[in-house]
């Protein structure tokens, strides 16, 4: 029987004699007392992976002298400093102590490699181990939670401040690099590609026939969809292998580094203004002083031609609709079956087409992707209305499904609650790190008198004992009794309106697979051409139970970032 995390371990580049000595051969055998996890981050691929392996060679012989296992080795690729990052490993890594109870000790190299985003979140974490009578060991810092809290958390303090300075410093660096005409890094678009330590763009030989195509065809009107359906009936792939999309396309045209210049984007921000790791599409050339777009290297098309291009482009756009009109923002879903109906030839999913629903590859790909199936929309929006509530009154009250739709419904009729529950969360860890730095005030500094630190710690306790109360009583689960009826759901549907109806369906069914017409005019009813996959025909508790985990941790990570 082997690890699970033996892959990871591999990937490091440890041979199997060397695990075998270091203790990470085998599965890990023992209470949770002499149990412990091991954390291993690294931000980008330039960490060199012996550097890695050297940590875990120090770990592994600290926990010998400690005389205890390593159950499993966390290791990911992440930033630790922003908060719109989720780090999956890291979060698996302090469950399995915090929630399953599977060791008591998580060993990190430093308490950088940890988290940089300063004690409020390093002491929400203290405190959940020390719940479970657990503990974090910095094997570099010497350091042990259980008996070193204050220094700890000012260590994540230093953490934050270096990721911070590292982030200007990153910045300005940028900003000089675009200025000075280089190529900073990325994806670069299809045709081009930067030698390694030059800094500039080049045409990729094996791509620029191609792309060079694409733009003489942008060039001579030809549309993007009509583009990618061409390149994939002559078996041309894109970079990575897969067909060519109309949207492909414009991206592609829209591209300011496809004509080999430098990109000025803005970034995304969230409501308060903070930072989401995004950029939005498009940009704009940078300018230098002279009022001249800044080069890069060379380009697949001339500014020219990006300019003449992203003209026929505009002339097309639509205000208000999915054509070109980036204007609009975020449209609502109008057709009941978006996302849940499926092609029958391609088994791909089927889009609204405005009056009907068209098999979405064959709208995007072309005819050489997929034959395509399409139907009038109205009949197959009303012929699952009534298939569905057929199924829901044939349901027992003991049916998980019923549990699933009045669950999903809740959770959809009162999103504000999650969100509340998010925002509330993110107050008491930002108390938290007041608390901790009021400490390190008073205690390492000295710069606060007794009195002083007395009144503001007993506002700030005050402030984490109401915070914890409330976040208590938004995680308790809401009674679903009232909606625990097949009958009391199917009245909710009328008058739901199309999200509501949306979200009922998806919690009842998998998706619906519209079979194609036997013949051109196939009179056969619409409902016999309808294959749904109910959610109950194949219930495993299990994987149900896995994927509402999943879904919960998505959804909370959406609500925060």
């Amino acid at each position: 029987m082997e690890r699970e995390d033996l892959p990871n371990l591999h990937a490091l580049g440890f041979e199997d004699e060397e695990l075998k000595t270091l203790g990470l051969w085998g599965p890990a055998i023992g209470t949770p007392a002499n149990l412990a996890e091991m954390y291993l981050r690294r931000s980008k691929k330039k960490d060199t992976l012996s550097s890695l392996r050297e940590q875990v060679r120090r770990m592994c012989a600290h926990a010998a002298r400690e005389g205890k296992q390593v159950r499993h080795v966390w290791f990911e690729q992440k930033s630790a400093s922003k908060a719109y990052v989720r780090r999956e490993e890291f979060e698996k890594a302090t469950a399995a102590i915090a929630d399953a109870g599977l060791s008591k000790t998580l060993y990190v190299f430093k308490i950088s490699r940890l988290s940089r985003r300063g004690s409020g979140q390093v002491g929400l974490l203290l405190d959940k181990f020390e719940e479970q009578e657990a503990r974090i060991f910095s094997v570099a810092e010497g350091m042990d939670s259980r008996n070193n809290r204050l220094t700890l958390t000012i260590f994540s303090e230093q953490a934050r401040d270096q990721a911070a300075d590292i982030s200007i410093f990153t910045k300005n660096g940028i900003d000089a690099n675009k200025a000075d005409g280089r190529w900073t890094g990325g994806v670069t678009p299809y045709g081009l590609y930067s030698p390694k330590g030059s800094g500039k763009l080049a045409r990729n030989p094996s791509e620029y026939p191609t792309a060079r195509r694409i733009a003489a065809h942008l060039v001579d009107r030809k549309t993007p969809a009509w583009i990618a359906n061409t390149l994939n009936t002559e078996g041309i792939p894109t970079r990575h292998g897969k067909k060519w999309t109309g949207p492909g396309i414009v991206s592609l045209a829209h591209s300011v580094t496809w004509a080999g210049l430098v990109a000025n984007r803005e970034k995304m921000l969230d409501k308060n203004g903070k930072d989401v790791g995004k950029y939005h599409r498009g940009g704009t050339p940078l300018l230098n002083r002279s009022g001249k777009p800044v080069s890069c290297g060379e380009g697949v098309i001339t500014f020219a031609e990006h300019v003449k291009i992203n003209s026929i482009l505009a002339e097309r756009a639509q205000k208000g609709t999915s054509i070109g009109d980036r204007t609009r923002g975020k449209r609502e879903i109008v057709a009941l079956l978006s996302g849940i109906l499926r092609c029958g030839l391609c088994n791909g999913p089927m889009a609204n087409g405005g009056v009907n629903y068209r098999c979405y590859a064959r709208q995007v790909e072309g005819e050489s992707s997929c034959r395509g199936v399409s139907t009038d929309r109205k009949r197959v929006d009303a012929a699952a209305t009534a298939m569905w509530i057929n199924h829901v009154l044939s349901l027992s009250l003991e049916s998980p499904t019923i549990y699933a739709i009045a669950k999903d419904w809740l959770a959809y009729s009162d999103p504000e609650k999650d969100a509340h529950k998010a925002h509330v969360g993110a107050a008491l860890e930002s108390a938290v790190g007041r608390e901790m730095k009021l400490e390190k005030e008073f205690f390492v500094f000295g710069r606060m008198d007794e009195e002083k630190y007395d009144r503001l710690r007993e506002q700030v306790a005050a402030q984490i004992a109401e915070l914890k109360v409330e976040l208590a009583e938004l995680s308790r689960a809401t009674d679903l009794s009232p909606l625990m009826d097949p009958f009391s759901l199917a009245d909710l549907w009328e008058d739901a309106g199309i999200g509501g109806q949306r979200a009922l369906l998806k919690a009842a069914l998998r998706g619906i697979t519209l079979t194609p017409p036997k013949f051109r005019g196939d009179r056969t009813p619409i409902r016999d051409r309808l294959m749904p996959e109910w959610r109950d025909d194949s219930f495993n508790p299990a994987v149900e139970a896995a994927w509402d985990a999943w879904e919960e941790r998505r959804t909370r990570a959406t609500l925060t970032n």
